[in-house]
This record gives C-alpha cells, structure tokens and sequence, in this order.
C-alpha cells in the first residue's frame, strides 16, 4: 500500500461554505496534502486570540480564506453593521496571524460587489476604487476591499524579509452545490430556484421577481472558482507578478458572459419545468446595472470556465431536491 505522506498542510478557512468546500474537494484529491478544517463551533474566526493559538499550533503551509458573512441585497440592507464588522474582523485575524505563524502562501477570496456601482464595463481590475460603490451592499464591499489592501500591505512591507506571497481572487456571482437557499439570506439563483420550485410544486400560476428584470449578472459555478483559486495559488510568483502590481494585485474571475435577471429566471424556470408567468417588481430595488467583469489577465495566466450555465443549473437544482430530501 502506498503511503500517504500529506507533506503540505492546507487551511481552508470556511470549509463548510460553498466555494470553501468545493476548494476542498479539489485539494482533497492529492495525496501530499493534508486540509485542516474548522467549523464555526471549533474556531471562531471573529475571535483574534483563538484564531492566533490555532495558527501558533498548527502552522499551516498555505491559507485559502474563503470564509465570510454573505447574503443577498435583503441580508446586506437589513444587517450592515454585521457585514461590515464581521468580515473584517475575520480577514484581520487569519490574514495577521497567518503571518505571524509564518505562513508564506494566502489566497484571499473577494468579491465582484468590490468595484464602483457604474464601473466601466466589462469591469478591468484597474475598477477598484474609481467610483461610489452600490449602496445596498457598500459595508460588505468596503470590509472585501480591505482584505485586498490588507494582503497587498503585508506584500509590499514583508514580500522580500519575511518571502510572503498573499494573492487576491476577485470572483463574479458563485453558484452551485452546497449554496445557501435560506429565504431572507440568499442570492439570486438559489433564491430563483427555491421559489420557482415551489411555484411548480404548489401549482401556482406565476412568481414575483424583485426588480425589473432588466439588470446584467455574470455567474460562475462554484466548481470552476475552486479550480480557479487552486489555479492561482499554485503559478510562479515570477509569473503570477508579470500581470499585476504591488498596488493593484487582484485577479478577476468570471465566464466572460452575462445576461439579463429576466433571462436567468426564464432558464431556471426550463431547467426546473415551470411553466408559469415571472413577473417583475418594480418596486424593488434591482442593485448595480450590470456586472461583467475582465477576465483578460485569468485567461492569460491559463485558466477558463469550464461548466455553462445550463449544465451548472441543473447540477445546482439537482443537489437543491438532495437538500429538501
């Protein structure tokens, strides 16, 4: 029998999550490493000295931090002291006490919402900080943008002493197994294919959609961010710093393709075998225009999407029937 040696110890902060538990599998497949995993009951990333005692202890060689507070625009414009307080504090601890314990490799995990509300389109990387950001989501997006800042800072003061290499992943909209369907909590794709669902199991004649239907959104399976992320983490830092800055470090990842709210209800709607009428509420709040991001520099370090939006939303349906099962 061939031993399994697990010569490199990998912290996957939020492992439960969607995008941390996708990351997860892919790393679980290679034999020389070895993932450590925490739940929220067993590390408290809010807590400064716990998350400190578990870097001191168990020394990790490389961080994933895909852990975070998210929700959608209702969560974001009912809890915003939350979202804001929250997810800095959990950059803060992992991203300081990574350091501290000497860990060399961070890859943080952002978020698209960090770019202007009328950022030009498609959004280049060059976006950030050239505009006001969308106001239902501004404290979750200013806590991200600071965990860039944060990686960018400990890069430009320790990258040559200490050799530290804390990378930035800025994914569009993530979808697929393991999303969170909670009514008041969710995004817009699992939130579309719980209601729609319901619509078909209860016979109704149509649903309401917040908004006008009419705003842009790119989305990316869970799966294809997690080969993404393992993608960047493991380029040459000579080749990884060829397409970026000190003070601009952050990598776009996307499809490259959007479409309108109304059209991703209408697929949803095929995809589950729903036959009735979406209507719109135009009383409610649609968020930014449009969000397509640049996926130029991703593309040019050698990674695409592989899953299309068809394939991803029946994968995704499927493992929503697994859940109410």
């Amino acid at each position: 029998m061939t031993k399994v040696n697990n010569s490199k110890k990998v912290f996957v902060a939020g492992h439960k999550g969607m995008v941390g538990s996708a990351i997860s599998d892919q790393l679980g497949k290679d034999p020389e490493i070895k993932i450590l995993k925490k739940s929220r009951e067993e590390l408290d990333l809010t807590n400064q000295a716990d998350v400190r005692d578990f870097f001191q202890n168990e020394k990790p060689n490389e961080v994933y931090l895909a852990a975070a507070k998210v929700g959608g625009i209702l969560a974001n414009s009912n809890y915003p002291a939350d979202f804001i307080a929250q997810n800095l504090s959990i950059q803060l601890n992992v991203i300081q006490s990574a350091f501290e314990s000497g860990v060399k490799k961070l890859l943080f995990l952002g978020s698209s919402c960090i770019y202007p509300k009328f950022a030009n389109q498609p959004i280049t990387e060059t976006e950030l900080l050239e505009g006001s950001l969308e106001p239902t989501n501004e404290p979750y997006a200013i806590a991200k943008i600071a965990g860039i800042k944060l990686c960018e800072s400990y890069n430009r003061q320790y990258g040559e002493s200490q050799k530290i290499d804390y990378r930035c992943v800025m994914p569009t909209n993530l979808y697929g197994p393991g999303d969170n369907y909670e009514e008041y909590n969710s995004h817009v794709i699992p939130a579309l294919i719980k209601r729609i669902h319901e619509a078909k199991v209860n016979n109704f004649n149509s649903i309401n959609i917040w908004g006008t239907g009419n705003v842009k959104r790119e989305f990316l399976h869970v799966k294809d961010m997690a080969s993404a992320a393992i993608h960047i983490m493991n380029l040459p830092r000579s080749v990884f710093e060829k397409i970026t800055n000190p003070m601009c470090s952050h990598v776009n990842v996307g499809t490259g393709h959007d479409l309108t709210i109304r059209e991703l209800g209408k697929t949803i709607a095929q995809v589950i075998n729903y036959k009735g009428e979406l209507k719109f509420d135009i009383s409610k709040p649609d968020g930014t225009p449009r969000k397509l991001l640049d996926i130029s520099k991703i593309r040019d370090l050698g990674w695409s999407a592989k899953i299309d939006l068809i394939e991803g939303l029946k994968n995704t349906y499927e493992d929503f029937i697994k859940l109410k099962s």
